[in-house]
Formats: structure tokens, C-alpha cells, sequence
């Protein structure tokens, strides 16, 4: 065979046009952009509500993601492709393209010993639960109020699923990572509304739903229903569930705790008397010691811990500080921080925010307002699981009252107070091992 050198040369030359070709889309490939930065800053983010829920999807969609903790607001970050781009737009969410090489330089500023910034991967998207009334979801609503992680749940577009007290007792928690308790009360007094609402057809009807529940349960009175239901979910976090509560589901959960076996309703929630003597046991509490229960059953008012009454706060002067922590010591109360403003406007609730003298002295504060000694957002871990207490009802209406409208959070996506609330959505991903199936 005849050896055709030209022929050999026009091949090597078309040879080295491929892999110049081969090269240049190899180059532009790694220049190219290939992470979805979502920034939290103050003036940086259209939809900081949405921004948690854009994080959430990705997770769902089996991708994992970047909490940078402390990084311009704490953004987030995910590998990019069309669809996640898409989302973005689809959902009002403001959001940057950069490359593999501008990530690792993100990471690398993050990772300076000297930047209290940390980067957390999240893993797995958590199943949440709703502790509500199946009446209340069901097309008959009987409690005339709403609640602000439903409300900042649905906004954001992060599914959940709704639990009440059968669930809880049949141990459906164990099929959930993080549950979520809002304007319950714990005690059986039915909110202590009996001075100003008991007449109401709304009342009554909830009072006649609460008596059938605890009897379809075995129990004689609602109040034995609701401890027995407090002491479940205490087992769901010690078996390593994350629990928020606010507004009315804080104290009223450790007040059930500490007076475990007494009677503390008077005849107007269960149709006999209180125990004369009830003696509180706070080694059973999860975050308050040394109160004292309201001896007046007719006062909208559970106990000491909640610092309403007798507040000297003006409306337009109340806010709490977060604190700041180290993001590389102690990244779990730095998620639950992450905003873009250290100081957030209060809101008020039945419970509204906690005297600081009745706070263990274990549990991490998060949140504060000095001048009136008292506390608004708290932390604490039992065992393999972590609950955190949010004071107030909602943190875009400041003194919601019974029957007042829902907030419309799209008058509110840039809401500080509500962004601690998704904080706390958001951080089991960063904590839970895929589920097995």
C-alpha cells in the first residue's frame, strides 16, 4: 500500500482543529456558569420569603445546596441548569450566575479563618408537619385566627402536612423531621377566651370539637388530651425532631409539662375545680423555671413567663436584636439568625415575649430586647432533637386580634421577623441523612 504523506497531513491538521475545538468548548465549559447564587442582602433580594422556598424545591428535587451562613445575609447557593433558573423567574426570586471558579472563591473568602462565615451544606429537603385542628383544614374553620408559618409556609411554596392531637398520639410524628405548634393551648382552657368570648358560636363549637376529640381518645378531660399529646411530641424530639413553636404554644407546652397529674383548670374549662395545691415540677420543662401559674381563670393570661401586660414597650419602639454568634463555633444558632438586619421589629401575641428571669439558664438566647428584659426568640436541644420558641403571633400585624384578617405576605416579602421563622424550616436539611424508603 502506497504510503500518501499529503493525506497524512491533511488529517493531523484536521486532527488538531478537533481538539482546538474540543479545547475551546473543554474552556468555555469550566468559565462557564454553573452555580445559582440566590443573594439575602438587605437591598439585594426582591423575595427573601420565596428565596427559602426556591432552596427547599432544589432540595426536593434530590439537589443539594449551600447555606453561606453570614454571606451577604446568608445566601444561598445551588448548582445551576435552566430549570433552576426558570423557578427563579417564575417565582420573583432575585439570583446571580457565576462560575466554578467565582464559587470557590466565595468558599474560599468563607472558609478565612478571620470571616465569621461558614458554609453549610444542605442535604435533604425536611417533611414538615402543622399541628392544627383537622376542622380548621377540612372547610370548617372554627379558630377565628390564622397562623404565620402556614401562612409563610404557603407563600414561600414549601409543602406541608397537617397534624392534630390523634396523630400524635397514633405516633404519626415519627414520619416527620420538623413540626410546627402555633396558637395552641396545652393546658385545656381552651386560650383562657372564656371571659371575653364564651358566648360566641365559634367558641362554643370549639369547645364541643375538643370535648369529642378528647373523648374519641380515652380521656375524660381535654386537659389529660393535651398532656399526653405534649409528652408525644417531647418523645418526637428526643428521638431527633426539630420542633417551633410560638405565640401561645411556648409557655402553655411547659406549663403542662411542670404540672403533670393536677388539675390547674377551673370549672369554667372542665366543669369542677383546680387543685388547691398544685405544685409545678420545672426539672420537667423544656425552657422555663420558677413561675407562676394565674390564680385569676377569668384573665387572659396563662402564667408569668409571658411579658404582656404590664409591658411598657411603645409600638413604634419595639424591637429585639438577634445576637451574633460564631458562624465556624456555633453554626446552628447562625442559621437560626440569619437576616439581613440584626434588629427586628416586635409583634405582639397572647404570649408575646418571655421575662428573662423565668428562661433557664441553659437555653441559648437568640433573640432580645434589652431595656425591657425580656426575651423573643430561645433555642435548646434534648437529646438528639432541638426546639426553639418564637414569641408574639405575627411578625407583619403587630397586635393581631381574634377575627382580624390574615396577612398578605406579598405586601411582605422582605420581612425580617418572618425569614426567622423559615430560618428555622430550613435547618434540619443542613442536619438529617436522607430518609430511608
Amino acid at each position: 500500500m502506497d504510503f500518501n504523506y499529503e493525506n497524512l497531513q491533511l488529517n493531523i491538521s484536521y486532527m488538531k482543529r478537533i481538539l482546538a475545538v474540543i479545547f475551546l468548548l473543554s474552556f468555555f465549559q469550566s468559565v462557564q456558569a454553573s452555580y445559582i447564587l440566590i443573594p439575602m442582602g438587605a437591598e439585594e433580594q426582591r423575595d427573601h420569603l420565596k428565596a427559602y422556598g426556591i432552596t427547599y424545591w432544589v432540595l426536593d428535587n434530590e439537589i443539594q445546596a449551600w447555606w453561606l451562613l453570614n454571606y451577604r445575609g446568608g445566601s444561598f447557593a445551588f448548582p445551576n441548569n435552566k430549570l433552576f433558573e426558570k423557578e427563579c423567574l417564575t417565582r420573583g426570586v432575585s439570583y446571580e450566575i457565576i462560575s466554578d471558579g467565582a464559587f470557590n472563591n466565595i468558599l474560599e473568602t468563607i472558609n478565612d479563618p478571620e470571616a465569621n462565615m461558614e458554609a453549610m451544606k444542605l442535604e435533604v429537603a425536611p417533611k414538615i408537619a402543622v399541628y392544627t385542628p383537622d376542622f380548621n383544614t377540612r372547610g370548617e374553620k372554627i379558630q377565628p385566627w390564622d397562623d404565620a408559618v402556614t401562612l409563610a409556609l404557603t407563600y414561600a411554596e414549601i409543602p406541608y402536612e397537617t397534624v392534630y392531637d390523634t396523630e400524635v398520639l397514633n405516633d404519626k410524628l415519627i414520619e416527620y423531621d420538623w413540626l410546627h405548634l402555633h396558637h395552641e393551648d396545652f393546658t385545656g382552657q381552651y386560650g383562657k377566651f372564656y371571659a371575653a368570648f364564651h358566648n360566641f358560636e365559634w367558641y362554643k363549637a370549639n369547645v364541643n370539637k375538643m370535648e369529642e376529640l378528647a373523648a374519641q381518645n380515652g380521656f375524660a378531660k381535654v386537659s389529660q388530651l393535651k398532656l399526653a399529646v405534649v409528652k408525644k411530641i417531647k418523645e418526637f424530639v428526643v428521638g431527633g425532631g426539630f420542633m417551633f413553636a410560638m405565640c401561645s404554644a411556648t409557655d402553655t407546652y411547659d406549663i403542662a409539662l411542670a404540672a403533670e397529674g393536677q388539675d390547674i383548670c377551673a370549672k369554667y374549662y372542665d366543669g369542677d375545680g383546680a387543685d388547691p395545691n398544685i405544685q409545678l415540677d420545672f426539672s420537667k420543662t423544656l425552657a422555663f423555671t420558677d413561675f407562676e401559674l394565674s390564680k385569676n381563670p377569668l384573665e387572659y393570661e396563662y402564667s408569668t413567663i409571658d411579658h404582656t401586660r404590664g409591658r411598657r414597650v411603645v409600638a413604634d419602639q419595639d424591637y429585639f436584636t438577634l445576637f451574633d454568634f460564631s458562624a465556624k463555633w456555633d453554626p446552628v444558632p447562625t442559621m437560626l439568625t440569619q437576616n439581613h438586619t440584626r434588629t427586628v421589629k416586635g409583634f405582639m401575641g397572647q404570649t408575646t415575649a418571655f421575662k428573662k428571669q423565668y428562661v433557664k439558664s441553659g437555653v441559648l438566647v437568640l433573640g432580645e430586647n434589652k431595656p425591657a428584659n425580656e426575651v423573643r426568640y430561645i433555642h435548646g436541644n434534648l437529646l438528639e432533637g432541638t426546639w426553639t420558641f418564637y414569641g408574639g403571633h405575627d411578625p407583619e400585624d403587630y397586635q393581631h386580634r381574634v377575627n382580624d384578617p390574615e396577612t398578605d405576605l406579598s405586601l411582605h416579602p422582605n420581612s425580617p421577623g418572618y425569614r426567622l421563622i423559615l430560618n428555622n424550616v430550613l435547618f434540619p436539611a443542613a442536619k438529617k441523612k436522607k430518609r430511608k424508603t
